[in-house]
């Protein structure tokens, strides 16, 4: 049955989402898409959480993937779906089809993710920051959220979580993370904001054409230093090592960029993706991500 290849972070997502109709439904709806967009549905990728991931053979036998995002109220599915667009295969998937009401996705089948590689974290970066310069453009007017509007949803987010989940990080480490959410909120310029990811990481960088395209972006207009923040986040225990803005520091040499929204948006996404990661039960990974917020929070105390 195919639910019993819904990996479990995604079945815990989806309840913790309220998507359990979803869940009971999605044979039907793999069922519906297959005969619509002429593929047959093979094996699903046990390594997601927001969605439903599964490669697919179309009827000329070519490779692709099928992706079921969890239903969210909200424009999560047309926002990355809108990105595909504009990205047109260059540093993102390519987009074949696609199907908003559904939150249905196909797309070109890509290779390992950078995290398989086993690269050092500095060569990963570089390959992340590359891979993004790739799709920071302006795109005004193409209906994504901006950054001082995802400044405002982490603020919420972030506060409502924070008490949901019994308070697992300190006072100080979300009050940090909300003062510099703030600070970035009260930056933003349409103006110089561009297309980005929002979500980069290496396991959302697949092989591709001898490089590396892009996987499940969020979509926002924003400052470019907004997906290097999410950079700051991951490999969450080397950030509790050395000089605290060792990363962020190297992130703004190599792109030519701002390192304090760098810092500050980093300091954002940790908090974050702490409370995420533990909501769903992704541990360490929640446990060590906050524990990189409580130290940016100290370091920045002591200053």
């Amino acid at each position: 049955m195919l639910s019993a290849g819904v990996p479990d972070a995604v079945r815990r997502n989806a309840i913790v989402l309220g998507a359990e109709a979803w869940l009971a439904a999605l044979p039907s709806l793999v069922a519906e898409l297959e005969h619509e967009w002429g593929m047959t549905v093979g094996r699903a990728y046990s390594d997601g959480t927001e969605a439903f991931v599964a490669e697919v053979r179309l009827e000329d036998q070519s490779p692709a993937v099928l992706k079921l995002r969890i239903p969210r109220a909200d424009d999560s599915a047309k926002n990355e779906i809108i990105v595909l667009r504009l990205a047109a295969g260059g540093a993102c998937a390519r987009l074949l089809q696609a199907d908003v009401a559904r939150s249905a996705m196909l797309l070109e089948r890509l290779g390992a993710p950078l995290y398989a590689r086993g690269l050092p974290a500095m060569r990963r970066h570089e390959i992340l920051c590359s891979t993004a310069e790739r799709l920071w453009r302006p795109a005004p007017g193409c209906g994504l959220p901006t950054g001082a509007e995802k400044g405002r949803w982490l603020v919420q987010f972030i506060t409502s979580k924070w008490e949901d989940l019994g308070r697992p990080c300190s006072e100080q480490a979300v009050e940090y993370a909300l003062a510099c959410a703030e600070r970035r909120i009260a930056a933003h310029d349409d103006a110089r904001a561009v297309l980005v990811h929002g979500d980069i990481h290496q396991l959302n960088a697949l092989e591709a054409d001898g490089g590396y395209k892009l996987i499940d972006p969020d979509g926002l207009l924003a400052e470019a230093e907004y997906d290097l923040g999410v950079l700051m986040r991951g490999d969450p225990l080397e950030l509790i090592e050395g000089e605290p803005h060792q990363r962020s520091r190297w992130l703004a040499h190599r792109t030519g960029l701002d390192e304090t929204p760098i810092w500050e948006w980093g300091v954002v996404e940790r908090v974050a993706s702490g409370l995420v990661s533990t909501s769903i039960e992704l541990q360490p990974l929640g446990r060590e991500t906050l524990e990189a917020a409580e130290f940016a929070a100290r370091h920045a105390s002591s200053k």
